[in-house]
């Protein structure tokens, strides 16, 4: 565990010293108003760039991308709750996310139609607000987003925690510290995530109410 760490911080050193900003999170890694652990974190996204920035298959159907999103969130709010709203993105990037974008009338980039999702969301229902039960329900894996209408991404979300949690169970029988760390950690900033993304789904992601007076 340790050596591998030692080796991140090996390959985070170089890559900000000599990384060509061929790709976004280059430019991250690059920045002197970047931080050193913000770097550690965005080193991985910068990497995974460099695959799916060749591949038309890897297109991310949001704009920002995920790798964006992930390495702008880490930049903007630190590495740990950066994490949390990264894998909440993360969550969120299934097959539903256009219905559910169609559904609160949400924008899409000119340039090649994407579904614009910023780090700081856009409200599209200035009323909307948490209820104290959709606050409540936020903190069961899948139900807080259910009932903010994102059945879908509740369900991928509590089957990301689950698989995350199973792994580190395996870990913990075979007395795997370094993938017990691992797992453990990745299924607390999944947990993290899920309550956040519920919160963030009832406030920003709720369709438009009609006006009591004009019925639109």
């Amino acid at each position: 565990m340790i050596g591998n760490m030692k080796k991140l911080i090996l390959l985070t050193l170089l890559s900000s010293a000599y990384a060509k900003t061929d790709y976004p999170a280059d430019s991250l890694l690059k920045s002197k108003n970047t931080t050193f652990l913000q770097k550690i974190f965005i080193y991985p996204v910068a990497q995974w760039q460099k695959i799916s920035y060749k591949s038309n298959a890897l297109n991310c159907q949001f704009y920002p991308s995920c790798s964006n999103y992930c390495s702008l969130a880490i930049k903007d709010n630190g590495p740990l709750f950066g994490s949390i709203i990264a894998m909440d993105r993360i969550t969120r990037c299934n097959p539903s996310a256009l219905s559910y974008h169609q559904k609160i009338n949400g924008a899409y980039r000119d340039e090649d139609g994407r579904l614009i999702d910023y780090v700081k969301p856009i409200s599209y229902n200035q009323n909307s607000n948490p209820s104290l039960l959709s606050t409540v329900l936020a903190f069961i894996p899948g139900i807080g987003r259910s009932h903010s209408g994102r059945v879908y991404d509740g369900v991928y979300g509590m089957l990301n925690l689950l698989l995350s949690a199973k792994a580190y169970s395996i870990a913990i029988k075979t007395e795997n510290k370094p993938m017990a760390n691992i797992w453990g950690g990745t299924s607390a900033i999944l947990y993290a995530s899920e309550v956040y993304g519920s919160l963030r789904a009832s406030k920003y992601y709720q369709p438009k109410k009609p006006d009591e007076k004009t019925g639109r």
